[in-house]
């Protein structure tokens, strides 16, 4: 059991009137929400809050999904599918996307590209991808797991074949995530704002970058919070709050577990 609960949000891509990739009568939406079921049961057993975009054949859009994501106040979310290229049978492996390297969600990702790895699938590495909705929009980290390619035999046997191993694996990668963060240092924030509407903390966070401070937003209790540098070290966090009142920025000093 976790020593305190972390909410993951997962997402079955596709779904309902869209498919996704499709190969010899094989749908990706399927094979997708197939998947994300049994990670998601096997997290629940772990002592994860395990919440879910999709638990039927249901259409969202992107956008949708993103959405449902956003209000649900999970840590992490989840995507997960399946791949294709144009040409079937040219490509072969796992990958992991996510919107940019660095923080939570490339260690996330490395996480569980590790055990798809040990689950048998060729290692097609971590991938940036800013344009994709569900790892743009979403507010807190968020990777999409391409589980093998659906028009590739070898990736759909193992598919079949090592099913229960394949979704342990995504499940393995989240939880080691999941403890890392918990088990690391804590670190002193300076906040200096925090707000409902989503574009008052963004413009904050604009004008503190334009000042030269370190600023990012994360999404917590409901609340977009506008924080400052991350400390190992106490009086480091007290001279940022300094610099900031300076400033005119009215400020809070917070103490979090590990990176956000």
């Amino acid at each position: 059991m976790m020593s305190e609960v972390t909410r993951v949000i997962l997402d079955a891509g596709h779904g309902g009137e869209e498919p996704g990739a499709v190969y010899s009568g094989r749908q990706e939406k399927t094979d997708a929400l197939k998947l994300t079921m049994a990670v998601g049961r096997l997290l629940s057993d772990a002592g994860i809050d395990v919440m879910y975009t999709r638990v039927d054949d249901t259409y969202q859009t992107p956008y949708e999904k993103a959405e449902i994501g956003n209000r649900s106040g999970a840590d992490y979310f989840v995507s997960i599918h399946r791949n294709a290229m144009p040409v079937p049978g040219t490509a072969s492996g796992a990958q992991v996307l996510i919107y940019k390297n660095g923080g939570a969600a490339q260690a996330m990702a490395e996480d569980i590209n590790r055990k798809l790895q040990e689950a048998g699938y060729a290692d097609l590495g971590i991938i940036e991808r800013p344009g994709l909705v569900v790892l743009r929009e979403t507010e807190m980290p968020a990777v999409l797991v391409e589980a093998g390619f659906i028009d590739n035999e070898e990736d759909n046997r193992l598919f079949d074949q090592n099913f229960d191993g394949i979704a342990r694996g995504i499940a393995d990668g989240i939880l080691e995530a999941v403890r890392g963060r918990q088990e690391g240092p804590a670190y002193y924030q300076v906040q200096t704002g925090a707000y409902q509407n989503p574009n008052l903390a963004k413009q904050q966070e604009s004008q503190l970058i334009s000042q030269g401070f370190p600023a990012f937003l994360i999404y917590k209790d409901n609340y977009y919070k506008v924080r400052v540098g991350a400390f190992l070290n106490m009086d480091y966090a007290a001279q940022m709050e300094k610099r900031l009142r300076s400033y005119g920025y009215s400020t809070m000093m917070v103490r979090e577990k590990g990176v956000y």
